[in-house]
């Protein structure tokens, strides 16, 4: 077999590796080889190229298409033209080799076509710089000769393959081209020449901006514009966090991220950011996920933050406004229904640039790609004057039949997608099965612990930043609290999910119990869930989306035990804030319920940190066996499991009780006399 495969997806890897050279999941490489037909026991040429949706950092053999060659060129001859071309998408289906390997992309004519045993095609910014020129035909001659060559704006399909297969025959001293509006194409002989031939194409653009290029492209700063200071920067971005996400989410809910990079606070302080930015990005790769254009504050940062949020929500209606008039002037009865005319990139000078989507992910490569967009502005206003493509050609790939049935065919999102969760004592014991379960369920969770690497080792093993993020607090200062509800916020974008899950017990009788244990007890229990649910439920409400507080409480709320009056006390208040705040909060959308386990043993903090031997010494039996006898005093004789307590929690919040508020549900399996009346 030709070693074909293993070298491209090592030159992919290197390449996707540089965001110079191309963004998140853009591009696509290709290379042409033998291998043996099983059915014919004879050499086939084939070519292997990556996939939809596939990104050339994380690149493998398995998201390769395989294709035989003889077959994509034949395709040539039943091409029924420009204005049938996404036909040739499903026909590309007849072509694939043997079995299994990623679906073939668009752009699999280009590589197909194109005369060369490699070809690399790229997003870089420096290359965009040039597609996106209004001189771009002219400044890529001045830069590179007859080395490269331009090829007019054409929708990425079979057409642009004919025409770059075209260039190349025609100019056999090319190297590459320069993709009018989108990016460029390089090839060679072998996989080293390709690369290279791609990178000199990237490094010899770059050094012609850099030399060129005049300064300043986006003019002079505007005064009272410049950035705040660090801290105050951030202080504002998590009080407008919240807000921003509940208006991007008035179509859908999103997930929000939040940028205050160099690149994104020097265009907004900059005089031609509002004209630049009203001209959208270019790159199809770009505008995908960013939208047609940002939504762009016209205020300065120093503005009243009353002041500031009043004309967020105004620029937000004329944003819908604007939106839906993009989609009506270009759609046709063919074109899928409007998705959506929220914003999936604000700009807001001095501070940053806020980004939604339906995930994590989503949102933070959406803010990924509007600073490739920035650079791509930079090089162009360098050049000449930036130029991106024509609206109407936009709204063709925005609205793309072939982009919509890649939408369909995405999976369907988990119960818990784009919801922000908050999780109290998540480090250990019931919090992290919570947290885990949340996680798997598709929420972001922020975890929140006293123990700042019990709190780290969780959020890694749901997966890192962009599921969750690690938040050292303690609940029972108001600043911490507060601390951590921002923290969420610039994470994430806002919270929906509160779980008061924080807890410790000493159990001593009433004459061994001092007043520091009792202070203890209720500061961490119902003092601390009083300030995290007071701290989540302003947020919740500043998003207008509604929202979730649970509880975590105990049998011992309505259950009178020995030696325990301190701890089942705090309990007690925690099960009363639950019907309180239910009362209180219904008028937002906020649910707020409880849950009531028993004894959880096996795993908590709280039992391993001593309470487990103080309960045992007080039924007398061995701590190793206090969960078994915890068991057999239950009307299932069943232990109760952190796992247990976490399924409630998902129960409560995803969505099928969506009626139910100031309830506590049991998860003590059976304790009769816990029983609620």
């Amino acid at each position: 077999m030709s070693n074909s495969p293993a070298e491209l997806v090592a030159r992919s890897n290197r390449l996707g590796a540089d965001p110079r050279n191309t963004n998140f999941a853009g591009g696509n490489t290709s290379a042409k080889g033998t291998d043996v037909d099983p059915v014919t026991g004879k050499d086939v040429e084939l070519l292997w190229v990556k996939g939809s949706g596939g990104d050339l950092g994380t690149l493998t053999e398995a998201g390769l298409a395989v294709l035989r060659l003889d077959r994509v060129r034949a395709l040539v001859d039943v091409y029924p033209g420009v204005e049938r071309e996404d036909e040739m998408v499903a026909a590309f289906d007849y072509c694939l080799h043997g079995r299994g390997g990623a679906a073939p992309s668009i752009d699999t004519a280009m590589h197909g076509l194109v005369d060369a045993a490699h070809v690399d095609h790229l997003h870089p910014d420096a290359g965009i710089a040039f597609a996106t020129a209004a001189d771009g035909p002219a400044r890529t001659a001045e830069c590179f000769g007859d080395r490269v060559r331009w090829v007019p704006w054409r929708r990425p399909g079979f057409q642009l393959g004919l025409d770059i297969a075209e260039i190349r025959r025609a100019h056999p001293e090319a190297i590459g081209v320069i993709l009018g509006g989108h990016g460029i194409t390089a090839w060679g002989e072998t996989s080293a020449e390709c690369e290279a031939h791609a990178l000199e194409i990237i490094e010899t653009a770059d050094r012609f901006i850099r030399a060129h290029g005049r300064p300043e492209p986006f003019g002079p700063v505007l005064p009272g514009y410049e950035p705040l200071p660090p801290a105050e920067r951030r202080e504002r971005a998590a009080q407008l966090a919240p807000v921003l996400r509940g208006l991007a989410s008035t179509d859908r809910p999103q997930v929000g991220h939040f940028t205050d990079s160099d690149e994104v606070l020097d265009f907004v302080s900059r005089r031609e950011h509002p004209r630049l930015a009203a001209l959208g990005t270019s790159c199809p790769d770009h505008f995908l996920r960013t939208k047609v254009a940002p939504m762009v504050l016209d205020l300065p940062p120093t503005a009243p933050l009353a002041d500031t949020v009043a004309r967020l929500r105004e620029l937000h209606a004329a944003y819908r406004k604007d939106y839906a008039g993009y989609y009506h002037r270009h759609a046709d009865a063919d074109s899928p229904a409007m998705r959506g005319a929220d914003p999936a990139v604000v700009l807001v000078p001095g501070v940053g640039m806020f980004t939604f989507g339906a995930t994590k992910q989503t949102a933070r490569v959406a803010g990924e790609f509007y600073v490739n967009a920035i650079n791509v502005m930079r090089g162009a206003e360098a050049l000449s004057s930036y130029a991106p493509i024509d609206e109407s050609e936009k709204f063709r790939i925005e609205y793309w039949a072939l982009e919509e049935a890649k939408l369909a065919r995405l999976p369907k999102p988990k119960p818990l997608a784009a919801r922000i969760a908050l999780v109290t004592g998540a480090g250990s014991g019931i919090g992290r099965a919570i947290a885990h379960r949340l996680a798997a369920e598709g929420a972001c969770v922020v975890v929140a612990d006293r123990d700042t690497a019990a709190a780290d080792r969780v959020a890694t093993e749901l997966g890192g930043p962009d599921v969750a993020v690690a938040v050292t607090a303690d609940v029972t200062d108001p600043a911490a609290v507060g601390g951590m509800v921002r923290a969420a916020a610039l994470a994430f974008g806002g919270v929906d999910l509160v779980v008061n899950n924080a807890g410790l017990s000493v159990s001593k009788p009433l004459l061994e119990t001092t007043e520091a244990d009792w202070d203890l007890q209720h500061d961490v229990m119902s003092k601390g869930s009083f300030l995290v649910a007071q701290h989540g439920a302003r947020l919740m409400i500043e998003q207008g989306m509604g929202g979730d507080i649970v509880y975590i409480a105990s049998k011992n709320s309505v259950f009178a035990g020995p030696n325990n009056v301190a701890y089942s006390a705090a309990k007690a208040a925690q099960a009363h804030q639950v019907r309180l705040l239910a009362a209180e909060l219904g008028e937002h959308g906020i649910k707020v319920n409880g849950i009531n386990p028993d004894g959880v043993v096996r795993g908590s903090g709280i039992f391993a940190g001593g309470w487990g031997a103080q309960r045992a010494a007080v039924y007398g039996v061995p701590e190793t066996e206090l969960g078994a006898y915890y068991a057999q005093r239950t009307l299932l004789k069943r232990e109760v499991l952190p796992e247990h307590v976490a399924n409630a929690v998902f129960v409560l919040t995803a969505g099928e009780l969506a009626h139910t508020t100031g309830l506590h549900i049991p998860v003590d399996a059976g304790v009769a006399a816990a029983f609620l009346r």
